[in-house]
């Protein structure tokens, strides 16, 4: 028996392991007394290699079970939530689990937390709020840069431990890594940049300057189908400003969340600095709840769909909280006459189908004018039979995974059902994939109207919608006749009509002749219903920052 906290764990090969397994007993005994990774009732065993100091596999069993299983492979993949720079459960024990959506099966399990479980969470945040502020925005910097360095050094582990819970193809997960990574890196610099200002006295004795200080504790809900990009860009804004963090990440991608965690401590951030709680479905609201209504939370960032922001947005009322918020979208993707027809083919793939067409910023609704409208829809076409292959994103074939469970699957073919009811065209797929289970064919509808709901919806899968349009002037009162706008793209060879739609576009990002718009300089955020504030660049800093005005009289 190996002590583990207030836990114990059984370190034994499991009946018929070769010898060479069993002799690792006592190596294995100090590798789990210093990862306190599963929840009670759980042992575990692993194959260890000296040579390279890290555990190559390991296989997780309850021990209440009738028989063992096989469970995913990872030394990242903690089995508990984070709290001042611990490895805790839920104070009521409970856990839920964390499902491959590819696969079906069990990666893990992570603690239900309650509202109890965060007041105390933020409670250590607050305490830990105390002395991270004072710390200088160079300390901040060089933490936050050995974080990014320490990410790099361990991306293809968290490649892999993102495409097991939420699907997406390793190559998509190594180009969020990446991603994810940059934001440490950037606000790591950034920190260093959160300048005030002196303002020139109207009064010979007086002089003014405007301080900005870190706003304090921040409440942060992040979405799965950027589990780890959505983590940093928001809580590493936080951090570098001088904030602590209390984070819920999504219950179907926990994990990466807390492999963050991990590589976060030994980059040597202080505990409480950074807090991550877990909660199913069905404690969520709860936790939600306690974020938005405590007074010890300034600010709320959060990325999900709309109807939720709202209910966040009221809740902080309470409080008068500062709100970052990136909601639903509906992004027009509209291709004018005088367009390169294969570089718009070229970007309405790369805009509709990353991620299996599940971003926020997806292209939604392919508006395109009637003199080119069949050219698209064929070439279109042609693509996506060419590129497209529908798999476990493990495999190095499969360019779409799949959906994130099937509540997925299930709205985006009631999606489709509506618009081929109503007079649209399929033109390829139109129905759940053949493999079963949360794939879902890469779908091309034609001849989609603006009263189908996946006009007026956001479909969130591998659904092309086509739409026809005469003039420039309905192509901007289609796209902007929504509440959302959160992206816009269109493509034109027209200098002046490039101006005038950009311009006209009611939307918080603009693609012009581009269908991959994120960059981490760039501001991230929509309007209307789409959201408030920015995330990335130098304004997603502003966003965890107050303003002061000190007037100093008696000069």
């Amino acid at each position: 028996m190996v002590r583990m906290g207030t836990e114990f764990a059984v370190c034994t090969p499991a009946p018929g392991d070769s010898g060479e397994i069993a002799m690792q007993a006592t190596t294995l005994a100090v590798v789990c007394a210093h990862n306190p990774r599963v929840p009670l009732q759980i042992s575990r065993w692993a194959v260890y290699c000296p040579l390279s100091s890290r555990i190559t596999s390991f296989i997780t069993v309850r021990t209440m079970a009738a028989s063992q299983a096989t469970r995913f492979a990872s030394t990242l993949l903690f089995e508990k939530a984070y709290v001042d720079g611990q490895w805790v459960s839920a104070k009521s024990g409970k856990t839920f689990p964390v499902i491959n959506p590819a696969t079906g099966k069990e990666l893990g399990t992570v603690p239900d937390m309650n509202e109890d479980d965060t007041r105390q969470a933020i409670q250590v945040a607050f305490k830990a709020f105390q002395t991270w502020k004072e710390t200088t925005a160079k300390e901040r910097s060089t933490i936050l840069r050995r974080w990014s360095d320490i990410c790099l050094k361990n991306a293809r582990e968290l490649s892999q431990l993102l495409t097991a819970e939420m699907g997406k193809t390793l190559l998509e997960s190594e180009g969020e890594i990446n991603y994810g990574t940059s934001f440490i890196d950037w606000f790591g610099e950034e920190a260093r940049r959160a300048y005030g200002d002196v303002i020139p006295s109207p009064f010979k004795n007086k002089r003014m300057l405007v301080l900005r200080q870190p706003i304090g504790v921040c409440g942060m809900i992040t979405p799965w189908n950027f589990p780890n990009a959505m983590v940093t860009r928001k809580a590493c804004a936080a951090i570098a400003a001088g904030c602590t963090v209390v984070l819920k990440p999504a219950e179907d991608t926990p994990f990466s969340a807390l492999a963050l965690c991990e590589l976060a401590m030994q980059a040597g951030l202080p505990p409480g600095v950074l807090n991550v709680v877990t909660s199913s479905r069905a404690n969520a609201p709860a936790v939600g709840k306690e974020l938005c209504e405590n007074p010890l939370v300034k600010k709320i960032s959060f990325t999900g769909s709309t109807s939720t922001g709202k209910i966040l947005l009221q809740q902080s009322a309470s409080s008068v909280k500062k709100m970052s918020m990136e909601l639903g979208g509906n992004a027009p993707f509209i291709v004018f006459d005088s367009a390169d027809l294969d570089k718009a083919v070229a970007g309405a793939m790369a805009c509709k189908f990353r991620c299996s067409g599940q971003t926020c910023v997806c292209a939604n609704r392919m508006l395109v004018q009637e003199g080119i409208y069949d050219r698209f829809v064929k070439r279109l076409a042609e693509v996506m039979k060419q590129e497209l292959r529908v798999g476990d994103g493990t495999d190095p074939a499969t360019t779409q995974g799949p959906l994130i469970n099937k509540a997925a699957v299930d709205k985006v073919h009631s999606l489709v059902q509506d618009a081929l009811a109503k007079g649209a065209t399929a033109v390829l797929g139109g129905k759940p994939d053949p493999r079963g289970g949360n794939f879902y064919q890469p779908t091309l509808l034609a001849d989609v109207k603006t009263d189908m709901r996946c006009s007026l919806e956001e479909i969130f899968g591998p659904v092309a919608t086509v739409f026809k349009f005469s003039s420039e002037e309905e192509a901007v009162a289609i796209a902007n006749a929504t509440s959302f706008g959160l992206a816009g793209y269109f493509y034109s060879s027209d200098i002046g009509q490039i101006w005038r739609v950009a311009e006209k576009l009611e939307y918080g990002m603009i693609g012009v002749n581009e269908g991959i718009i994120s960059a981490t300089e760039a501001p991230f955020g929509g309007v209307k219903e789409s959201g408030l504030g920015r995330e990335g660049g130098k304004y997603g800093l502003e966003e965890y920052t107050e303003l002061k005005y000190v007037c100093i009289g008696g000069i």
